[in-house]
């Protein structure tokens, strides 16, 4: 491929394809005083984008707490660091990786578990655990069935290949996401607070060492693909999707490990070579640390002959790390790298003239200053308009299901695909490969001991993106605390947060509207709860054809337990154990699953009360500390009738409750409530502990499940509450 000259990207104006608008190809031109040529078109096309620099999000996003006395790195870092004591700390960042999810779902989903496990290591960390946070549209057609059992297996494909337990997640269907669905990851890494590393590239004469799989045309623009809609013929786009190999992987972390564990003095910065690849791993490096970086391509490993310098600076072959070492120290490197048979070349030096300079066939080929390129995209104030939708929920009456039969609505409930046991998607997951997983996939967090400790991390990925259509700031704070609330029935302590923003196209008032609404109340959850954002992903332009996904800010929550004698599961443990509600019942049924299932549509006005949640969530700790509860589990969607199964079926043991509550409270989603058992001789307790909590009744042998209120009862054997519970998606996806 012979690239156009300058004069004719100019002319062609080829830029506008790859995401540029006019003005940004005008700034160009007055950053460099001249016409930018095809590379460099190229490389601030790809910088520039909304996946890179964030510029239509930035505004937003500063207005986030992210720091506090646990925090040691916070955003801006491959990903963020909070100390956990003994000088250990934990690494976590959640990465989105939609679109190309959609257009190849196995390697889509398979690289976004890849990019977010280097982001951990090139921390310095060890990658101990991965979640995942999945979005799909309803099981009712061949292509979303496909969709499901092909993002799955990607995920379930890298994690288990490189023996990192996939430990936690969720999973949800909407119609919206039917050709845009949803593929978060977070990954959490342990890790000593000497070993901590930065990706920056100082030093002039420093080398930059280029490490792992060789560079071919698969992803080539990845970043400006995922920052635009989707329209005609974008799922016909697979050169933008990249294609993993996880047993590549596990040798470039775990030699990446040596080198900055056993040989941190040589050291200088290290980084993923994620979106925008080479490119925005070495112009970032440079313009982090102040300094410029010069890189010879005809260095650059190659799987594909002819290769421009566009598209080897574009490309997002996986599996790749830049590091930044110190001179002289360069075969010290080569030799850990050659331990593990990965190819590692140095292809250039730190210089001190602050530009980033490419060469090729003897010839400069870009000549940038590091900063325009890592600094100085624009940043875009976005035109907000308040939906009008928002003002009618908030005037709508209140929605009340009728429930002329409760056992069939029981039913009903369970086997929709939201409520529904997801075990048929998790058990594709290794989730004990490591053997520190405590509490695996099915309870409300995931937990994982941390060895040679006492302690264990609990984490969580969480949001109700029907409670962030209704309104945008309440549904924000509320992903936040059911996050919390999962990490806190856990028995851990909320640390920080991550999270993965994916809304619809900024440019539409009424999308940033609901962008900008649902941070801001991430913010003030998150300043209630002291858990700083500390790391996270933006992903806008989730729209197919103009119609958005429901606004879904994915919130992933890290927590410590203490002392692993406080872990807990929502399992019912023995019977005789009493079953109480901590938490006000209303009738709340604005975006629940009830009202979806019944009305075929969701609106209405959401009550929430942040303060009462933390009131709650501060007894339920106490609690487990001092010994007093033997299960907790967080009320979610489907409401008490739902919590109770699911405590239920995963003690495999009976209840008898008897609710004070209308039939329909039943499957209200009031926030911030706790389903608890207690053994008897901790009642007296934890009765003068939470003396507002609801008596409900008590745990039973007799494999029933007894669930009476006001005048109504469901009277069912466990079995068959089981059947429905974890047969209705296998039955969806036959």
């Amino acid at each position: 491929m012979v690239e156009m000259t300058a004069e004719q990207v100019r002319d062609s104006k080829i830029y506008l394809d790859w995401g540029l608008s006019e003005a940004e190809y005008s700034k160009i031109n007055e950053i460099l005083g001249r016409l930018p040529n095809y590379t460099e078109t190229g490389m601030f096309a790809g910088m520039w984008s909304e996946h890179c620099c964030y510029k239509n999000s930035k505004p937003v996003l500063r207005r986030f707490p992210s720091k506090g006395e646990q925090v040691l790195m916070g955003p801006g870092e491959g990903a963020g660091i909070v100390n956990i004591g003994d000088g250990l700390a934990i690494a976590f960042k959640a990465e989105s990786h939609n679109h190309p999810s959609f257009v190849e779902p196995y390697e889509g989903a398979a690289t976004g578990s890849g990019g977010i496990i280097r982001d951990i290591f090139s921390m310095g960390a060890r990658p101990i655990a991965i979640l995942d946070s999945l979005r799909f549209g309803q099981i009712d057609n061949d292509e979303t069935k496909h969709l499901i059992e092909q993002i799955v297996a990607g995920v379930a494909g890298y994690g288990n290949c490189i023996g990192i337990p996939t430990v936690g997640g969720e999973t949800k269907f909407d119609e919206s996401y039917a050709q845009n669905p949803l593929v978060n990851v977070m990954c959490l890494g342990l890790i000593e607070h000497s070993q901590i590393q930065k990706g920056a590239a100082a030093g002039v004469g420093n080398s930059i060492l280029y490490v792992g799989a060789k560079t071919g045309r698969d992803g080539i623009n990845g970043a400006s693909f995922a920052s635009k809609e989707f329209g005609d013929g974008s799922e016909k786009q697979r050169s933008a999707v990249q294609v993993g190999d996880p047993f590549l992987e596990k040798l470039l972390m775990e030699a990446c490990l040596e080198l900055i564990h056993d040989h941190t003095d040589i050291v200088i910065g290290i980084q993923d070579m994620g979106a925008c690849g080479l490119l925005s791993s070495s112009a970032e490096m440079a313009s982090k640390a102040g300094f410029g970086v010069t890189l010879n391509l005809d260095l650059l490993p190659q799987r594909e002959s002819g290769m421009t310098p566009y598209e080897m600076m574009l490309s997002e072959s996986q599996e790749r790390m830049l590091l930044c070492i110190k001179k002289g120290a360069e075969a010290e490197a080569l030799a850990v790298f050659a331990k593990y048979d990965l190819e590692a070349v140095i292809m250039g030096e730190v210089t001190g003239d602050g530009q980033y300079t490419l060469t090729h066939a003897g010839a400069v080929v870009a000549n940038i200053p590091a900063d325009a390129l890592a600094e100085d995209a624009p940043v875009y104030y976005r035109e907000m308009q308040a939906p009008a939708r928002l003002a009618e929920f908030k005037a709508m009456q209140k929605f009340i299901p009728e429930i002329d039969d409760l056992t069939a609505t029981f039913k009903a409930i369970l086997a929709q695909p939201t409520i529904a046991s997801k075990r048929s998607i998790y058990e594709t997951y290794d989730s004990r490969v490591m053997t520190n997983t405590v509490v695996a996939p099915g309870s409300d967090a995931a937990v994982v001991r941390v060895r040679g400790t006492k302690k264990a991390i609990a984490m969580t990925t969480d949001v109700n993106s029907r409670f962030t259509y209704l309104d945008p700031k309440v549904g924000g704070q509320i992903a936040v605390a059911e996050a919390a609330r999962n990490i806190v029935a856990a028995g851990g302590q909320p640390l920080a947060i991550t999270d993965c923003l994916n809304f619809g196209n900024p440019e539409k008032p009424e999308q940033f509207y609901e962008f900008s609404e649902a941070c801001d109340g991430i913010s003030e959850a998150c300043v209630l709860f002291n858990t700083p954002v500390i790391s996270g992903n933006v992903s806008l332009y989730n729209e197919t054809s103009g119609q958005a996904i429901l606004p879904t800010p994915m919130v992933g929550m890290a927590g410590l337990i203490e002392d692993v004698a406080q872990i807990t599961t929502l399992a019912f443990k023995d019977a005789g154990d009493a079953i109480y509600l901590l938490g006000a019942t209303a009738d709340d049924f604005a975006g629940s699953e009830i009202q979806k299932m019944q009305t075929g549509t969701i609106n209405g006005a959401l009550n929430f009360d942040l303060q009462a949640e933390l009131a709650n969530q501060k007894t339920v700790l106490t609690a487990i500390k001092t010994g007093l509860i033997a299960s907790a589990h967080d009320l979610s969607e489907g409401g008490l009738a739902v919590a109770l199964a699911n405590s239920a079926l995963a003690g495999d043991l009976g209840i008898d409750v008897d609710f004070a509550g209308s039939p329909a409270q039943l499957f209200a989603e009031s926030q911030g409530r706790f389903l608890l058992s207690v053994k008897p001789e901790n009642v007296a307790a934890f009765e003068s502990l939470a003396p507002t909590a609801q008596y409900l009744g008590a745990v039973t042998a007799d494999n029933h499940f007894q669930l009476t209120a006001e005048d109504a009862a469901i009277d069912l054997p466990l079995a068959e509450v089981e059947a429905i519970f974890e047969g209705a998606i296998p039955c969806l996806m036959k």
